[in-house]
């Protein structure tokens, strides 16, 4: 018999747009520092069940056991698990999708045996958060995040502050089908391959971030806001351009950002590697109507579009009672 605090546990975790480093020179001591924010209508949701082997379906299944296997190791848990899977926001795409499968995994599995685990230190036992903080952030708060940086401690970046997105604003989010983003070991090689970054560059969009990304968004100034956002994309797209081939990793986004700045939209970017592009507007009713306009006058470049809100809530953490799974016999 394996003795568990519930039937079973559901977590519900938000994926992320990734919007650019600010210190990728490091001089300081500590190196990358990153903001980013949580998506409403994207996400990744599993449930976990004890079992007495360990096994996973749906959606990034393989991912998920391994990710199990690993959590039960770090918890010297001797028994298994079952993970469903329910829905899974898309892998490879710049969306954080990886770092927030492995941390609803392990805060299921914590909740599942009643043990205490914190996101922070999942996303250290499970090996994600090696760059940014993220999607720990988003995981633990929702909103707008800034982290603060990877330094000496061999840890995922600390999220250092957090800001709610206003509930008005909307992202018209654009995917390319036939692109993936940089991932794994062609990741690391990337990095390892790309040239110093300029003091004076890290100074710059430290300096966006501090006194104007982060004001305009208490202010709920979608111009400045998007100004910044603009401008760190910028600098950091064409800093990783060796690498992903331009400013922007797929070249339909890219095309497509630009018609959407020109067409109205506050700021533009790409999350992470990509390819997916984002483009920040300030009313839902504007945003479905450029998303509309975007389809009909970008056809044939094989596009997909949607608008998303911000999501102003960390993850959630449901637990199933036994009377709730004597009731649905």
């Amino acid at each position: 018999m394996i003795l568990t605090a519930c039937p079973s546990v559901t977590v519900s975790a938000a994926a992320r747009l990734h919007m650019g480093f600010l210190d990728l020179n490091g001089g300081l001591g500590r190196r990358y520092g990153s903001l980013g924010l949580a998506l409403e209508e994207l996400a990744t949701t599993v449930t976990v069940r004890a079992d007495e082997a360990v096994a996973a379906e749906g959606p990034q299944a393989e991912r998920a056991e391994a990710y199990a296997r690993a959590a039960l190791r770090a918890l010297d848990i001797r028994s298994g698990v079952r993970v469903s899977i329910r829905q899974a926001a898309p892998e490879h795409a710049g969306l954080g999708s990886g770092t927030q499968l492995a941390l609803a995994v392990g805060a299921a599995i914590a909740r599942l045996f009643d043990l205490a685990w914190t996101p922070r230190e999942i996303a250290g036992a499970l090996g994600r958060g090696g760059r940014s903080g993220i999607g720990l952030g988003v995981f633990e708060h929702g909103g707008f995040v800034v982290d603060g940086g990877r330094g000496r401690q061999d840890a995922p970046p600390m999220p250092i502050a957090r800001l709610a997105f206003p509930a008005h604003w909307r992202l018209v989010l654009i995917f390319d089908p036939h692109y993936t983003g940089l991932h794994g070991e062609a990741e690391k090689q990337a990095f390892a391959a790309l040239p110093a970054f300029p003091e004076a560059h890290a100074g710059h969009l430290c300096r966006l971030a501090l006194m104007q990304a982060l004001p305009a968004l208490a202010e709920a100034d979608i111009a400045d806001f998007g100004a910044a956002v603009s401008e760190i994309q910028r600098v950091v797209g064409d800093h990783f351009a060796p690498a992903q081939g331009g400013r922007f990793a797929s070249p339909r986004v890219a095309r497509a950002l630009d018609w959407l700045h020109a067409n109205g939209a506050a700021g533009i970017g790409q999350s992470s590697w990509g390819p997916t592009g984002f483009a920040l507007v300030d009313s839902d009713e504007r945003a479905h109507a450029l998303a509309r306009r975007a389809r009909i006058d970008l056809v044939d470049a094989g596009l997909e579009f949607s608008v998303c809100r911000g999501r102003n809530q960390a993850a959630e953490i449901r637990t199933e009672t036994a009377a709730a799974r004597l009731a649905a016999v």
